[in-house]
This record gives C-alpha cells, structure tokens and sequence, in this order.
C-alpha cells in the first residue's frame, strides 16, 4: 500500500537523481532513497558514467541497516552487466524487502527483467510512483530507448514580432543576460549542442556550456555541426575548446577532412547532396548515445529538422522588442498553401527571465 511517506520517500530520489543532470550522459539520471521503520537510512544518485549507480551508493550508505529496508528508486534497477555489476543483485544481496521504482527501464536489455529478477529473490515490487516526474528527468535517454534517436530541443532568441536577427545578421543581444544563463543550463544538461555551418561562419560560436555556479561540476556537451561542404575552418573557435567535436558532412573525404581530424575533430559522412540526411545524423548519434541535443542554429537548419519530422521541443526566448518585417525569421521552410498546413504546438510552461519571457513548447504529434 503506498503511503504519503512512500511518496515523500519518491519525491526525495527525484531531487537526488536531479544531482547528476550536467554530469550523467550518457547513462540515465537515478536517485535511491533507503528507509526502514520510516526512517531514512540510506540515499544515492548515479553521478558519472562508469561511476556507481544510486542503489549501490545507498546502499554502502545504508549499511547492515539495508536489510530489510524499502528502497525507492527513480528508474527500474539494471539486471545487466555493464560498468557496473547489476543492481538487482546488490538489492537482493542486501536484503532489502521492498523495492518501489517510478517507471520501467526503456533499455530492452533490462525492461522489465530486473522487476522480475526482485520478485524471483521474493521482493516485493510497485511500480508507478510519480513516473510522470521520473521521466521528465529522462526524456533523451527515453527517447534513443524507444525510438532510435535523440530528443531534440531547439533554442530560439526572438524578438516579440518574431525576428532571430536584423537583415545584415546582427543578433548579439536579442535577450538579456537572465536568458542567456538560463540557455548555458539547457546546453550543460545535453550531449550536444548542433548548429550549423551558417551559423559557424557568421558567428564563430564556442557552443560550450558555462555555468554561474562555479562549484557545479558540468560534463561538456560534443558541439556538433552539420556541414555539407566541409567548409568548418581549422581554425574555428569550436574546434580549439576542450571537448568533443563531431562534424557531420556527406563529403569525409573532402581536402579539409585530415586537416581536421589531425585536430582531434570527428568527421563523419552522411547521405545528401546539398544537404545532409538529418535523419542518418540522428541515428547516427543515438549510435553514439546521444540522448538530448540542443540546437543552437539559424533558419535554415531549423526549417529542416522541422520539415523532416525531428524537432521535439522548441525553447523560445521572447525579448520585449519589436526588429520590424525585415528581420529575420525562426524557419527556412516551404511556403504554406493553406492554414491546415500549419505546424501546430503544445505549451509546456511559460515564466519569465528578467525582461523576457521563456515558453517551452512540444511539437504536436
């Protein structure tokens, strides 16, 4: 039977699973609270790939104690071996005698399989409590689980009548500087943040994620850039900072490729022509356990990944400004014949940034 202490249990491995947001990737965020008698004996969160996962810490935390325990975990325990051993069989070792999880496993390797290890061993097992949160904390790992490939956000910079930038390309400042920190935690909690190669030659972004808490331990995201022509220069700001680069083009081959690969860049070709196959980049990525991208790009990119089905939420600051009818636009897409063409969209949550406001929207469907 599930109680209002069960469910305060749950809510506190939310807020410990919240811990490894920057630092996870490309494992699932996971917290672990151990209570016995009522009374916390143990908690854990996964914090780093390799690393261990929150039932383990728990459960050294927890002691000789954890035997006959209740433990309350965000994501079903794993059942296979990879980094780490499985933590059905710490669980078991342990003694505990109730295991309570948010949601399944999406991974085929363990969906559902460590539930039925623990009810093999005699534990009891509830599966459900506050799933919806468990998953908001998870959505690109769901998603490369499920569907193949990434979650994909992209971030838009706008001024109340819609424009990204001035005709001539200027945009530094669309918003003001409450927004642009609140962009540096969204690129933190992403495996990588894609632009494309417009975007590269006009601004020559550094695309890392700089946090204002200097103590916060963020894994960099890969900055990810598609690049048809293989026109990216060596010397990009980009390419010189610490951390991955992954430059997607359909010519590998191209002059420009050894110079950057000898720069520790990976040059990886896709299908296309004049542009690259967005969805083989995709897959592509997921095969290389990307769970969330955010995009930080220009029309045309953006216009492309909607056009082909692959934007998943857009984060939209809006400045109180207005840049006119010459400004320029959000999306590079064809022309609509008629308003049942038009893409529609779901608001998530709209609050305030200083002077602008953020609204988060899922594309529907």
């Amino acid at each position: 039977m599930i109680t209002p202490l069960d469910e305060a249990h749950m809510a506190r491995a939310l807020q410990l699973a919240g811990r490894g947001l920057y630092t996870t990737d490309p494992n699932p965020r996971v917290g672990c609270v151990l209570a016995k008698a009522g009374a916390v004996i143990g908690e854990g969160w996964h914090e780093l790939a390799g690393g261990p996962h929150a039932e383990r810490m728990a459960l050294e935390r927890g002691g000789a104690e954890s035997r006959g325990a209740s433990a309350f975990v965000t994501l079903e325990p794993c059942s296979h071996i990879g980094r780490t051993g499985p933590c059905v069989d710490a669980l078991i070792e342990a003694g505990i005698e109730r295991v309570v999880c948010a949601g399944l496993d999406p991974d085929p390797r363990v969906s559902g399989a460590g539930v039925q290890r623990l009810e093999e061993a005699g534990v009891t097992v509830e599966v459900g409590m506050l799933e919806r949160s468990a998953t908001a904390l998870n959505p690109g790992y769901i998603s490369r689980m499920t569907r193949g490939r990434p979650l994909v956000r992209s971030k838009l910079a706008v001024s109340l009548d819609g424009g990204t930038a001035l005709a001539g390309g200027e945009s530094q400042w669309i918003t003001g500087q409450a927004a642009r920190a609140d962009v540096h935690n969204w690129r933190a909690r992403s495996s990588g943040v894609v632009t494309g190669i417009g975007t590269v030659l006009a601004d020559d972004p550094s695309l890392n994620a700089r946090l204002t808490d200097p103590d916060r331990v963020v894994t960099q995201p890969a900055r990810v850039v598609i690049d048809a022509r293989l026109q990216i220069p060596p010397g990009a700001k980009l390419v010189s900072l610490p951390g991955d680069v992954i430059v997607f083009t359909t010519d590998a081959a191209g002059s420009n490729a050894q110079v950057l690969r000898d720069q520790g860049v990976v040059v990886e070709e896709v299908a296309g022509e004049e542009r690259c196959d967005l969805a083989q980049v995709m897959q592509r990525l997921a095969e290389l356990e990307f769970n969330e991208l955010w995009v930080e790009s220009g029309a045309g990119l953006n216009g492309a990944l909607l056009e082909a089905g692959l934007l998943d939420e857009l984060v939209i600051y809006i400045a109180p400004h207005l840049l006119g009818a010459d400004a320029r636009g959000m999306f590079s897409m064809e022309p609509l014949a008629s308003l049942e063409q038009r893409v529609w969209v779901a608001y998530e949550d709209v609050r305030r940034f200083g002077d602008d406001l953020r609204i988060i929207a899922c594309l529907a469907g």
